[in-house]
């Protein structure tokens, strides 16, 4: 059976117009915030109808041989399987947790707060503008910015811990749900470290990854590996999906 994930971040916070760590900071979501994330969660309910659809068509089903395991969508599924959400999971920061209540909202779900799908520690650096941090500790910045695996942000998370605890959570969370449509609502640091891994990316690389405010990610998980079919998909891309 194939699972198919919907990885979101949260939309955007109060504060957002300077450019800032805010890791583990309980920031609420701004007014724009708010509004991104609502068109996120109109657009998941339309593009979750049109997947059901075509989920099982195509090349994929072919390569990973589920001809035999997956009756024809029109044939013997139920009216709405697969249209709906089985379960939206979410970080315990408010942004990540008031996001999910508005991407759960249409299915009458309630998100479970998962707290290892917190954002990193950024340490001393948490609250401090991009500027600031430049200014105070340039070698130290450079050097994150350049390999995020080899070094950390002072007295922060280091990678390998954050990633550590988010694989664990996802590995958990796709157990419990096989063959289910399921959201996660996160962070920008921890999206990225779920996509390395499951496209095999080195996490010295996931700033090479943009995940933008409200942005979705569609991510199937067949037999034979997970495919992502969309990668942040922004507020602006949201389409009317007949």
């Amino acid at each position: 059976m194939v699972t198919t994930l919907y990885l979101i971040r949260h939309g955007e916070t109060e504060g957002s117009g300077t450019k800032c760590y805010k890791g583990s900071i309980d920031v609420p979501l701004s007014a724009r915030g708010i509004e991104q994330i609502t068109r996120a969660a109109g657009f998941l309910v339309k593009e979750i109808r049109h997947a059901a659809a075509s989920k099982y068509l195509g090349y994929l089903k072919d390569i990973h041989g589920t001809d035999s395991q997956q009756p024809a969508v029109s044939d013997t599924m139920p009216a709405d399987s697969g249209k709906a959400l089985a379960a939206v999971y979410c970080s315990n920061l408010t942004r990540a947790v008031k996001s999910a209540e508005i991407i759960a909202a249409p299915y009458g779900l309630e998100p479970i707060v998962t707290p290892d799908l917190r954002e990193r520690s950024f340490g001393i650096w948490e609250g401090m503008s991009f500027t600031e941090i430049k200014e105070k500790y340039p070698v130290e910045f450079e050097a994150w910015a350049d390999n995020p695996l080899k070094y950390s942000p002072i007295n922060g998370e280091n990678t390998i811990e954050v990633k550590e605890r988010v694989i664990n959570s996802l590995k958990s969370i796709l157990a419990g749900h096989n063959g289910e449509n399921i959201a996660i609502v996160a962070h920008g640091g921890i999206n990225r470290i779920i996509l390395c891994h499951i496209m095999g990316i080195p996490l010295e690389n996931i700033f090479r990854i943009e995940q933008s405010f409200a942005s979705v990610n569609i991510i199937e998980f067949w037999e034979k590996y997970p495919v992502v079919k969309g990668l942040n998909l922004t507020p602006d891309y949201y389409g009317d999906k007949k």
